[in-house]
């Protein structure tokens, strides 16, 4: 913006110079000629009290020498019988070769005075009447070095007035113009630190009015976003913290079985849930500048993976589902490359249990599913939960919207899960006919070697 409003400020004083120099300078050029050519008519007049008082050639050469022009040769008397006095030497009859020559004294001695073209410039015929109506011309020739002379001067200097102006009008536009950008700059800077997660950021405002209240406004929206956000975060840890009661009924429901073994493994189910509870309590209480500077944790995937198949297993068993995990690499026989990925456990578990809890939910009771691990060509890892069931579409992924009476959520955070990581998030049908669900994600370890030959 700055250097439009820069171009338009020099546009602009260009043409207003132009339409100003450019009549200046043919006013220059006319009135250096003006000049010239009366110069030249009143040195020819300056003749006639001499052609009063003599027609004596050699007298009439004398004065003739004594002009300027006539010292240069420019200047010649045309007595009435055609004989020339002054002028160029051998210049005597010079006149009487050229047709325009002829004509332009016969036009003089009518009494006429006036100025004709000739060569190399312009001739001034000045008519003296004589006793006897006879007349004398004097002829003076003004050459275009004379009619010119100053006007280049003058141009030169009108065309440094016109970039002094044009300069003095661009640098004044740069100052206006950089008063206008710099807080504009600002404001775009500030924009964007807001949209990657700075709520603190605001701005001083400055500038036009205009840009002052769009200054004002973006700080009353960055405040408005703050207080939103940090009221859902609030919500989102009240409602996480009001799990704890029925949790406790559940710890204490636990503890009152009679089956040991069954009770043990009660009370580790709702120590997992609480723990995910304080998670999510910690996690919406946490900065939201924190989450933004903090660096990205590395996670072993395939680690995590056993773990949340670890978990689900005995409602595997209990449902009679067949399982397995598989770790795959690219190339058989190859050691297995980094499983490392940049994103927190907690972020991974989520979007695992996300996915296994869909097979349990959404297919029949036996259906088999298995959970992949598999290192990509491009050095990223696959992560992957495949099942045997009625399959899905890929149009389902969609924040909010199942195709079999869910919340839409579930498949939502593994797809989330993965963009964040700078992943991608694929639904696909697995070998057996059924869903097969991945997340491709960069890996953080060394690249994998080639296996030798």
């Amino acid at each position: 913006m700055r250097r439009r409003l820069v171009a338009l400020a020099a546009t602009t004083t260009i043409m207003v110079a132009l339409a100003f120099l450019i009549p200046l300078a043919v006013l220059v050029r006319t009135l250096a000629r003006d000049r010239a050519l009366s110069a030249a008519e009143l040195e020819a007049q300056s003749l006639a009290p001499v052609l009063a008082l003599t027609r004596d050639t050699t007298a009439l050469d004398a004065a003739v020498r004594a002009t300027n022009p006539g010292a240069r040769g420019r200047l010649t008397i045309i007595l009435p019988d055609g004989t020339t006095v002054g002028g160029p030497p051998g210049g005597d009859g010079a006149a009487a070769d050229d047709p325009r020559e002829r004509d332009n004294l016969a036009l003089a001695r009518q009494g006429r005075a006036f100025s004709a073209p000739a060569r190399g410039g312009i001739e001034v015929l000045v008519p003296v009447a004589l006793e006897a109506g006879q007349t004398v011309v004097v002829r003076v020739l003004v050459p275009n070095a004379i009619l010119e002379r100053g006007v280049a001067s003058a141009w030169a200097v009108e065309a440094a007035l016109g970039i002094t102006l044009v300069a003095s009008a661009v640098f004044v536009a740069d100052r206006l113009a950089r008063t206008i950008v710099r807080p504009v700059d600002a404001l775009a800077d500030a924009a964007v630190r807001l949209g990657e997660g700075d709520l603190s950021v605001r701005i001083n405002p400055e500038g036009p009015p205009e840009v002052k209240q769009v200054a004002l406004a973006f700080n009353r929206l960055g405040d408005r976003v703050g207080e939103l956000l940090e009221a859902e975060r609030e919500l989102v840890a009240d409602l996480s913290h009001r799990l704890r009661t029925p949790l406790t009924v559940l710890r204490l429901d636990a503890e009152g079985l009679d089956d040991p073994q069954e009770a043990r493994r009660l009370a580790d189910d709702v120590d997992e849930l609480e723990r995910a509870v304080t998670g999510v309590i910690r996690q919406a209480r946490r900065p939201v500048q924190e989450d933004l500077t903090a660096p990205a944790p590395e996670t072993d995937a395939a680690r995590v993976a056993q773990d949340r198949l670890a978990f689900w297993a005995p409602l595997a068993e209990d449902q009679e589902r067949a399982f397995e995990f598989v770790d795959v690499d690219v190339d058989e026989g190859r050691p297995t490359a980094s499983t490392t990925v940049a994103m927190s456990v907690d972020d991974l578990e989520a979007a695992l249990d996300a996915l296994l809890g869909n097979v349990f939910a959404h297919t029949p009771e036996g259906t088999a599913f298995r959970v992949e691990v598999r290192a990509l060509s491009d050095g990223g890892i696959s992560v992957a939960v495949e099942d045997a069931g009625p399959g899905l579409s890929p149009d389902l992924v969609e924040r909010g919207v199942s195709g079999s009476g869910g919340t839409g959520l579930g498949l939502d955070i593994a797809r989330r899960t993965a963009e964040a990581a700078g992943g991608v998030f694929r639904i696909s049908r697995s070998a057996a006919g059924g869903a097969r669900i991945a997340m491709e994600l960069p890996s953080t370890g060394p690249p994998p070697q080639p296996s030798p030959r």
